[in-house]
């Protein structure tokens, strides 16, 4: 599977290695590029199988996902990118509960949500989910600090807010309203609202499709550094074929399946995307 390390096949190495040989295989096992590791027969953290979606009855039904399967590690970066149409955004709402699927099912973390009735899914949705959409909905009348501290509320494990605040550059706009903020700062106002409840998987869906080219650099730095810090599962759907080299696996998306799905062997900062 890529970039990845299968311990089992090498404990039986490990067993007749000097220590010296040991401590070498360490350090290149430190510097394996990022790479996961992986026990055989191990489960996923997410796992998508089989997913069916249509809409529509009779002549008018159009199949929009036909039998979407992907695994992904727990704190994988996932790039879901194609046209529209191609299924993204359906696949995106069936995960996040917001949708049910025809058939298949999503496990998260052991939990099947085809298990789930309406409060359990809701319990789901707040310990397991952030949203970030392309429209930052935003609470008007409260400040920076209060939108980021109403996604505070709903986690049980919350990050320290003012720390959060630092991270996203907006300390020292903690006390402005919305209408106050640049568009980048409200967008970095949103991801703090879906971040500071400590999900665990992240939901993009085209976070940087209303930003110009800078202000979408930054976001993507970013989340990036919300990644790595914190170890969440980011799920971003995008139409920008670039942003999928600071990604740790890709899948390309056509007609609602799955036409492509790989392992970057080298994630590309996003401070180095261009498009």
């Amino acid at each position: 599977m890529g970039n990845e390390l299968d311990i089992d096949n090498f404990s039986h190495q490990l067993r007749w290695m000097t220590t010296n040989s040991r401590s070498l295989f360490v350090r290149n096992l430190c510097a394996f590029g990022g790479g996961k590791i992986h026990r055989k027969g191990e489960a996923m953290f997410l796992a998508i199988k089989d997913i069916r979606k249509s809409f529509g009855e009779g002549d008018s039904r159009v199949e929009v996902l036909k039998g979407i399967g992907i695994e992904i590690e727990k704190g994988e970066f996932c790039v879901l990118l194609g046209p529209s149409g191609s299924g993204k955004s359906t696949l995106l709402n069936i995960i996040g509960g917001i949708d049910r699927p025809d058939s298949g099912e999503i496990i998260i973390d052991g939990e099947r949500m085809a298990d789930m009735r309406e409060k359990k899914l809701t319990a789901y949705r707040r310990k397991h989910l952030g949203y970030i959409f392309q429209m930052y909905n935003l609470i008007p009348n409260l400040t920076v600090r209060e939108n980021i501290e109403v996604g505070a509320y709903l986690g049980e494990h919350p990050l320290d807010v003012d720390e959060l605040l630092h991270t996203l550059g907006l300390f020292e706009h903690r006390n402005k309203l919305p209408n106050q903020l640049s568009g980048g700062q409200q967008q970095r106002t949103a991801i703090g609202r879906a971040i500071v409840k400590n999900p665990d998987i992240l939901l993009c869906d085209e976070p940087t499709g209303a930003l110009d080219y800078q202000t979408s650099k930054e976001i993507l730095k970013l989340i990036e550094t919300v990644n790595r810090k914190y170890g969440n599962v980011v799920l971003m759907v995008t139409h920008n074929d670039a942003i999928k080299d600071m990604a740790d696996r890709v899948v390309r998306m056509h007609d609602g399946m799955i036409r492509k799905n790989y392992r970057n062997e080298m994630r590309v900062p996003a401070e180095n995307l261009d498009w």
